[in-house]
C-alpha cells in the first residue's frame, strides 16, 4: 500500500466516507502504464456480444483464472471478458477508487471481507442473493461458514469468496527432526523464539523465520496485528480511545520486530508476502507465520524446493485460544455495472465447485484456490496432496472470530485489519513506522507513540476526546 496523500485530520468521520475511500488511491500515477489488460476498449460488445470488464488482483490463482477463460468463453460465447490485473497494493487502490466514485469502468471486481460489508452499506455493491438462489448447482451452504458471514451485510451475500484464507505457521519438519525439535500443533510466540533462535544459521543462508516487515495494511500488519491480538492488545477501546501505545500492544510489537530483526530473513523491513514465500519456497527459512494460502505456492513443485520437507502448525498465540485471522479474495458487481447477469455469469464459473476440478485438471491440484468451499477438501486429489495442512486451514478458518482470538472487545470487526474505511489510511501509516522498526531505523516505542498520534487523530471523527 502506498502511504497518505491527504493529512489525516483532514478525515471528518463517516458523512466523507466516500472522500475517506478514495485517499487510498491517490497519488498512485495509476496511468495507463500501471493496468495490464487483456484486449481493450470498454463495454461496448461486438456482433450482439457483451463485454464485460473484470478488476482482479495479479496472484497466482488469478493468473490461473485468466489461463483458463476459453472454456468460460466456451460455453459463454456471447460475452466478451477483458480482465485488469493489477498487484495486490495497487489493485486495492484502483478498485477502491473507481468503485467509490461510481466510475462504472468495472463489471466485476475483486475485493475482500474488509470492503464488502462497508461497501454494501452505502450501497455500492449489487445483492447476490437473487442471483445465487437462480443458480442450479451453486450451493452456497458449501461456503465456509466464517468466509460467507464475512462476505455478507444484513444477512444477504454481497461478494462470493474465490479463495479464503486464516494463517497458519509453515516450518521445514525435516529441519526440526534434524535439530530433536517438536513441534506444538500450537505453539506459543515464546516457543517460536526459541526454535528460531536454535535453526537460525546466516552461515548456511538459513533464517530461523520468515516475517513480513514490508509497509502496508495488508502486508506487514496482517500478520503483526494478530500477535497484538493475541498479547491482549488492540487499536481502539468500544468508546475508540486509541491504544496503540499500551502495554499489551508494545509488548506484541516488541516481539515481533526483535524476532524477524534476530533470526529473521535478509531485508526483512522490505519483505511481504512474496518475498517471504520465495526465502522459504527456495530452502532459506525454516519456519514462516503467514496465509494459510501459502500452500499453493509451498507445495507446488513447479515453484518450490521444499515439497515434502513441510508440515504446518496453527498460529502462535499468548493469551488466546487462537490467533489466525480471515481473509477472502472474492468477486462482487458493482451497482453501477450495466451487465450484471453477464457478470454473475463469470463469476459463477470462477467460483463454482466445477472451477477447482477444472484447475486440478489442466492446471495443477497443487494450485486449487484454497479455503472458500468445504467440497474442495473432499476431492480425493486434493484430499491426498492436502493432507498435511487440510486440518489446520479449516481449524484456523472455523475458529477465527475475535471470541477466540481478541482478549479484549473493540468497535470494530477484523483480526488482521480494523474494519473502518479510515484504515486503509491509517493501517499503511502505522505500518510504514513499524517497518522503520523493524530496518532499525527507530525503535518500536517511537514507532508506536507514532501510530498513537496517527489513530488519535481517526479517534476524534468517532466521537473519542483526549
Amino acid at each position: 500500500m502506498t502511504g497518505f496523500e491527504h493529512r489525516l485530520d483532514s478525515l471528518t468521520g463517516r458523512p466523507l466516507r466516500r472522500r475517506t475511500l478514495l485517499g487510498a488511491g491517490a497519488g498512485l500515477g495509476m496511468g495507463a502504464a500501471a493496468l495490464s489488460l487483456t484486449g481493450c476498449g470498454g463495454n461496448a460488445g461486438s456482433g450482439g456480444r457483451e463485454t464485460i470488464v473484470v478488476a482482479i488482483v495479479s496472484n497466482p490463482q488469478m493468473q490461473d483464472a485468466i489461463g483458463l477463460i476459453d472454456h468460460f468463453r466456451a460455453d459463454h460465447p456471447d460475452i466478451d471478458v477483458r480482465f485488469v490485473s493489477l498487484p495486490e497494493n495497487e489493485a486495492r487502490a484502483k478498485i477502491t477508487a473507481s468503485v467509490a466514485s461510481g466510475g462504472g469502468e468495472f463489471d466485476v471486481v475483486m475485493i475482500s471481507n474488509y470492503e464488502t460489508p462497508m461497501w454494501a452499506e452505502n450501497g455500492w455493491l449489487a445483492d447476490l442473493e437473487p442471483y445465487i438462489s437462480e443458480t442450479e448447482g451453486y450451493d452456497p451452504d458449501d461456503f465456509i461458514p466464517t468466509i460467507r458471514d464475512a462476505l455478507s451485510y444484513e444477512g444477504r451475500q454481497h461478494a462470493v469468496p474465490f479463495y479464503g484464507e486464516s494463517s497458519f505457521l509453515v516450518y521445514r519438519e525435516d529441519l526440526f527432526e534434524e535439530a530433536g525439535l517438536e513441534m506444538p500443533e500450537q505453539p506459543t510466540w515464546d516457543q517460536i523464539r526459541e526454535f528460531a533462535e536454535t535453526l537460525h544459521d546466516p552461515d548456511t543462508g538459513m533464517a530461523g523465520i520468515a516475517l513480513r516487515g514490508l509497509a502496508g495494511w495488508g502486508e506487514n500488519l496482517a500478520p503483526m496485528n494478530t500477535v497484538i491480538n493475541t498479547f491482549g492488545g488492540r487499536w481502539f477501546t468500544p468508546d475508540w480511545e486509541p491504544m496503540l501505545n499500551s502495554p499489551g500492544v508494545v509488548d506484541a510489537v516488541n516481539t515481533y520486530v526483535d524476532t524477524v530483526r534476530t533470526w529473521g530473513q535478509p531485508g526483512a523491513a522490505t519483505s511481504g508476502y512474496g518475498e517471504c514465500m520465495t526465502q522459504f519456497n527456495q530452502g532459506n527459512a525454516a519456519m514462516w507465520y503467514d496465509a494459510s494460502a501459502m500452500v499453493s505456492g509451498i507445495e507446488d513443485p513447479r515453484s518450490s524446493t521444499v515439497v515434502g520437507s513441510t508440515n504446518y502448525a496453527l498460529a502462535p498465540v499468548m493469551e488466546t485460544d487462537y490467533a489466525g485471522w480471515l481473509y477472502a479474495w472474492s468477486l462482487a458487481i458493482p451497482e453501477t455495472s450495466e451487465h450484471k447477469q453477464a457478470a454473475w455469469d463469470f463469476i459463477t464459473w470462477m467460483t463454482h465447485p466445477d472451477y477447482f476440478r477444472l484447475v486440478g485438471e489442466e492446471v495443477s491440484w497443487e494450485a486449487l484456490p484454497p479455503g472458500s468451499r468445504q467440497s474442495t477438501y473432499e476431492i480425493p486429489e486434493y484430499a491426498e496432496i492436502a493432507a498435511n495442512y487440510a486440518e489446520p486451514t479449516l481449524n484456523s478458518m472455523e475458529n477465527a472470530t475475535q471470541e477466540n482470538s481478541m482478549v479484549h472487545e473493540v468497535p470494530y470487526p477484523g483480526l488482521q485489519f480494523v474494519g473502518i474505511p479510515e484504515f486503509q489510511d491509517l493501517g499503511t501509516r502505522v505500518g510504514q513506522q513499524l517497518s522503520a522498526a523493524i530496518a532499525g531505523s527507530q525503535t518500536v516505542e517511537e514507532a508506536l507513540d507514532q501510530a498513537q498520534t496517527f489513530a488519535e487523530a481517526v479517534a476524534r471523527t468517532y466521537g473519542w476526546e483526549a
